[in-house]
Formats: structure tokens, C-alpha cells, sequence
């Protein structure tokens, strides 16, 4: 064969070579393209009755701000840290739990306080997940949100039932219902635990105290924080209250009513030694035998909102209605 020939051949066989690499890079490209068309197609889309309101999810959502510490936290319990962009509300917050608080600190703060409507627009979310206190005519507007491609899941619970659904759906949207299912669960065991150990144990009277003024700021009968103390074998002695989840009441009535012991929150201002001296000096609440014994149980007010604290809240609340029975 000459070199004529030779060259032809040679020639042919790199062009075969070209197009059986052009055709696996095509049919590999086409692959990867296929590979995540079916993983879109495959997000089911989900329908929640948010407390009235219907959210629909039809894509697992990037960009997530948990608005209220209780709703990052749960968050971070649920392993799903990484999805979140900005929180608000540490300003009621005396920090996560231990087991959480490196995940925490990561997680960028929106605002300190209450998010803000341009803090929320311009984030770049595609989800919320938020405690009710930021929405409404003096917070944030869902509608809005909606109009911009923000959903928001509103966190509203009043029943330990509906916390656990929250929990549920929020496994749902982020395709993790084994977690969900897991945490749940392991709650309603400690809470059994806690009811069990206290089961032959008298009621004890509780008042809520907040924080105090013109009289003291506490919660009320539907508030979420009174079905915590129930579980925990207390009752709320100012439960029949049903109009509103928290409530101001005169000195002189908690008098009246004789609390067995005081819960006191403890956020950032006041601190939790003004609120103590307060109580301490006050010419009402320093005639209570509670008081003048001390009869405090000191909880931080992320503890008694809905979220993944409620089976810690219940062995909180319980040793110190109890303390004999968890020496």
C-alpha cells in the first residue's frame, strides 16, 4: 500500500474515532439531561392545609428563612441547616441547645428582632418557614410573599397534635419523613416518660410570669406554654383566659389565686435578675408564699414555643414542680 493509500485510511479512521466520541459525549450529555428532568419530575407536588391556609409545594425548596428561633432550631434537628439562609427573632432566644449550637452559629442572622419586609424580599428565599407573630397587619404579608415566589409555612400551633404535623409536613417538603417520623415519635416517648414519673403527683398551681408593669404579662389558656405545663403536671391558673394567647392581669388577682410557683421567661430585656427583684419587691407578688420561697422555675421563651423543645420543656417544667422526684 502506498503512502497515498495509507494516508486515506488513516484519515477515515480518525474521522470514525471523532464521531464515536462525539456520539458517547452526546449520549452521556443526554443522559445527565434525562437524569435530572426525571429527578424534577419525581418532586411530587404536596397540598398542606396550613391553619386554614392552603400552601402548595411543587419544587423542594434552596433558599429557606426560619423566622423565630424555635423554627431554626427545629431545623437544625431535623438536619436540614444547610437549606438556611437567614433567621430572626435571637432577640428571644438565650441561645440553642447544646447539641445544636454549632449548626447555629452558622446560620446567618436576617434580624435581630422581627424580620423586616426588605430584609424578606430581598433574601432571595423561595420558602418560610416562621413563627405567627411575623405575619399579619403589623408583620409580614403572605400574599406578597406569595406574589414574589416566597411560600411561606406559617408555624401557629396551639395543640402538641398540630406541632407534631408541622414537623410532619416539614419532613414531607424536604423529603426526609423517616427523620420527621424518628423525631416525632422520640418526643411523644420523653413526654410519656415525664407523665409516668409524675402520674401520682397533686396538681401545681402556675403562674406565668413574663414580665410585669401596669400587672403581669402572662399566657393565657389557649396559649401553647399552658398545654406544656399541663404536661408536665401543672396548671395554668389562668387558663380560663381564652380570648387571646397572652394576657395582662392585675397583682392583686394573682394573689388571690395563690401560685404554688412562678415560671419565669428569660429573653433579653428585662433580664432575668430585674424580673426575679421585681417580683422579690413588689408590694403584691412579695406576699405569695411561692415567692417567699423561691419557688421559681427559670425557662428561656424559645423553650415554650412550638417547635423541637417540646419534650425538653415537659422534663424542665416537671423537676421543678417536682424536684423530689428527680433528685
Amino acid at each position: 500500500m502506498g503512502n497515498k493509500e495509507k494516508k486515506v485510511v488513516f484519515s477515515v479512521i480518525m474521522l470514525l474515532v471523532v464521531l464515536s466520541g462525539c456520539s458517547i459525549a452526546s449520549s452521556s450529555n443526554n443522559s445527565a439531561i434525562k437524569e435530572e428532568a426525571q429527578s424534577l419530575s419525581e418532586y411530587e407536588e404536596l397540598t398542606f392545609d396550613n391553619y386554614g391556609r392552603e400552601v402548595k409545594v411543587t419544587d423542594k425548596p434552596k433558599k429557606v428563612l426560619t423566622l423565630g428561633p424555635n423554627t431554626t432550631e427545629l431545623f437544625i434537628a431535623l438536619g436540614l441547616s444547610d437549606y438556611i439562609i437567614g433567621n430572626s427573632l435571637d432577640n428571644h432566644s438565650r441561645g440553642a441547645l447544646p447539641e445544636y449550637e454549632e449548626d447555629y452559629a452558622k446560620i446567618p442572622e436576617l434580624t435581630y428582632g422581627s424580620a423586616t419586609r426588605e430584609a424578606v424580599i430581598t433574601s432571595g428565599a423561595d420558602f418560610i418557614y416562621g413563627i405567627d407573630w411575623e405575619f399579619g397587619e403589623e408583620g409580614l404579608d403572605v400574599e406578597e410573599l406569595s406574589s414574589l415566589g416566597i411560600i411561606t409555612y406559617i408555624s401557629r400551633a396551639t395543640t402538641i397534635e398540630q406541632i407534631y404535623q408541622e414537623i410532619l409536613d416539614i419532613g414531607k417538603i424536604f423529603e426526609i419523613e423517616q427523620v420527621a417520623e424518628k423525631f416525632v415519635a422520640n418526643q411523644k416517648t420523653r413526654i410519656a416518660a415525664v407523665q409516668e414519673k409524675i402520674s401520682t403527683q397533686d396538681p401545681v398551681n402556675v403562674l406565668v410570669y413574663d414580665s410585669g408593669g401596669e400587672g403581669v404579662f402572662t399566657a393565657s389558656g389557649t396559649n401553647f406554654e399552658t398545654l406544656l405545663i399541663e404536661y408536665a403536671g401543672g396548671t395554668n391558673i389562668f387558663d380560663e383566659i381564652t380570648d387571646k394567647q397572652w394576657t395582662t392581669v392585675s397583682y392583686e388577682e394573682v394573689l388571690v389565686r395563690q401560685p404554688d410557683v412562678l415560671v419565669i421567661h428569660d429573653y433579653d430585656a428585662p433580664s432575668l435578675e430585674k424580673k426575679i427583684d421585681d417580683i422579690k419587691n413588689d408590694p403584691v407578688l412579695s406576699q405569695l408564699e411561692s415567692v417567699k420561697k423561691e419557688n421559681f422555675v427559670v425557662i428561656s421563651l424559645e423553650s415554650v414555643l412550638p417547635g423541637n423543645r417540646m419534650a425538653y420543656t415537659v422534663e424542665t417544667l416537671a423537676k421543678g414542680f417536682y424536684p423530689e422526684l428527680f433528685k
